[in-house]
């Protein structure tokens, strides 16, 4: 099994010493073949043997791989799981080196997926891979359906195409997504990951998750989370990010956490959580507080705009303005670091009204972090079909979809300029400045863990500015090998190859220790101001009755007043039928 990694600009496979996190998908079908494995689904005189390789900290030699095969005196199947829409051209370089050895290839993950979910037919690349022998699975594994394609594996009749769209698998009492500890040690951290449900009720036209893991909400059981912990534990990992697309919508969050805070507090378990939600969150009563019984330290928020024009544009009217601050002041009372997901390119967006919605967010919103993404029409997106359906132009080039790249035109803004702000809006949100603001925003909270909001402030600027990645495909330490670059393009000379590299790899080296000394200066001062407690701005004021009148956010948009306006004939209507109900 091999999840792989995506091309950088050059052509050279993006890998690290040590990655960011390590692979769900990777987890989930490596638990599924050990269930299998187990099970001896080929026999008893038949052995399975399992080996799995995440792509961004670990080469894939085609060749050194069939000589361990061989010398094995087995057969083997080589699974490319998990396989984006960024990462399909690597995908299928690697296919056709293991199809010109003579093994059996099959390709899965969200790009085959969501391309049988949205598109009338086939598109031409994953046409091409199945005329070179290549097998496509789209869905999810879960309920047998490994067990299938290992078999016709085995007996050499892997089918052109698994389809399991339509047939959605539950998700409780399935083998555990898990990853040996080998994948973990080769990660930044000690986090691995995993999924608790799958499904989203919401229409966002953007996205993928939707119309791949559909929109009824699927969930492991309280039993199942516990067993996961447990097996992690055994292992000596205890940091997760759980990659639901959307915990707040999981329809057993409660019974979830509950089980969680039972490990925290009834056994003293000292584990943290990573999760992802909406902005409405904190509507759900006990949600936060319960979020962060249960070990949450850091949450990612689908704010994606504060523009109301553009949400709706992008059917995302699930996300309020007038909730922002609520919602992002109750994470931070809790303890957990905050940063957010924030979409450049909607059809209203011009340069000026971006980097203006930015400074509106620095000083009017308590987040700690924003990450900033291209509108980009993925496939198996809404957006995609449409554009596809209509002829429109987008890029062809697949390994461009990774959010981090124009892959469109933009109606207002010219492509050089989009692609300019895009750069700005990274530089003008993590400014010195800026950056020295929300450390004081986090000494003066008494569990707001300045030094790791400078850490992953740090990362998140350095990846972008440094490394040309957005950080979270980033890693420790670029990794490059000169006979490893895209298909086409031609093998570089080590005169000027190495050359290169070690001027690089140095100059990045010196620049990160040069950052890292200047920020760690600021984070000294701001620890050290005996005031640090009593800091206050405008984000950290509470929220008041009347602020709409004062604030930005709700002031610089046409939208945002229509929003203010409709909050408040809501607001009224509730206290008359409050008051009619008391009469």
């Amino acid at each position: 099994m091999i999840k792989p990694t995506h091309y950088d600009d050059e052509g050279y496979p993006i890998q690290w010493l040590r990655s960011a996190i390590p692979s769900n998908t990777l987890a989930c079908l490596y638990g599924l073949a050990q269930d299998c494995q187990e099970r001896r689904i080929l026999g008893e005189a038949t052995d399975i043997m399992l080996h799995s390789y995440d792509e961004t900290n670990r080469r894939v030699r085609p060749e050194k791989i069939a000589k361990m095969i061989r010398k094995e005196g087995g057969t083997a199947l080589i699974a490319l799981v998990g396989v984006q829409s960024n990462q399909y051209p690597r995908a299928m370089d690697i296919a056709l080196k293991f199809r010109k050895l003579g093994f059996q290839v099959c390709i899965g993950g969200f790009h085959v997926s969501g391309c049988i979910s949205m598109l009338p037919e086939l598109p031409q690349e994953l046409v091409e891979a199945q005329q070179q022998g290549i097998s496509l699975f789209a869905g999810e594994a879960e309920e047998g359906r490994l067990d299938e394609v290992l078999e016709d594996g085995f007996y050499g009749t892997l089918k052109p195409l698994y389809n399991f769209m339509n047939d959605l698998p539950q998700m409780q009492n399935q083998p555990d997504p898990i990853l040996p500890q080998k994948h973990i040690m080769r990660t930044a951290g000690s986090h691995s990951s995993f999924d608790l449900g799958r499904g989203c009720p919401y229409q966002c036209s953007f996205c993928t998750i939707i119309n791949v893991q559909g929109r009824k909400s699927r969930s492991r059981s309280a039993d199942d989370v516990e067993r996961i912990i447990r097996r992690n534990l055994e292992q000596g990992i205890n940091r997760f990010f759980i990659t639901d697309d959307n915990f707040a919508r999981n329809k057993d969050w409660e019974l979830l956490f509950d089980r969680l805070i039972e490990l925290r507090e009834g056994e003293g378990l000292d584990i943290k959580f990573i999760i992802q939600v909406d902005t409405l969150c904190h509507r759900i009563p006990r949600f936060i507080e319960k979020a962060c019984r249960a070990g949450v330290n850091r949450v990612f928020i689908g704010l994606e705009n504060i523009n109301p024009d553009n949400l709706i544009a992008a059917k995302k009217r699930q996300n309020r303005i007038t909730e922002y601050r609520e919602m992002l002041q109750e994470w931070r009372e809790h303890g957990a670091t905050t940063y957010a997901g924030y979409i450049l390119g909607f059809p209203g967006d011009t340069r000026e009204t971006i980097l203006r919605d930015i400074e509106i967010i620095k000083k009017e919103l308590p987040l700690d972090l924003l990450e900033f993404f291209y509108l980009t029409p993925l496939p198996g997106s809404e957006d995609h079909q449409k554009l596809h359906a209509n002829k429109t132009w987008m890029d062809p080039d697949l390994n461009k979809y990774d959010l981090n790249h124009r892959v469109s035109h933009h109606g207002k803004m010219s492509d050089q300029e989009w692609e300019s702000v895009y750069m700005e809006a990274w530089k003008t949100y993590y400014s010195p400045e800026h950056i020295t603001t929300v450390l004081k925003r986090a000494a003066a909270h008494k569990r707001g863990r300045p030094g790791n909001k400078l850490f992953l402030m740090m990362w998140f600027y350095l990846m972008v500015t440094m490394e040309g990645v957005h950080p979270l495909e980033g890693g420790y330490f670029r990794v490059k090998s000169r006979r490893e670059r895209r298909r086409g393009l031609p093998l570089e000379s080590p005169w000027v190859f190495y050359p290169r590299y070690w001027v690089e790899t140095a100059y990045k080296q010196l620049r990160l220790l040069t950052e890292t000394w200047r920020f760690y200066r600021v984070y000294q001062a701001v620890r050290r101001d005996p005031d640090k407690r009593s800091y206050m701005d405008l984000a950290l004021s509470p929220v008041v009755e009347g602020e709409e009148e004062e604030l930005r956010l709700f002031n610089d948009t046409a939208g945002g007043t229509a929003a203010v306006s409709k909050q408040k004939k809501a607001a009224a209507l509730r206290d008359r039928i409050a008051a009619a109900q008391t009469v």
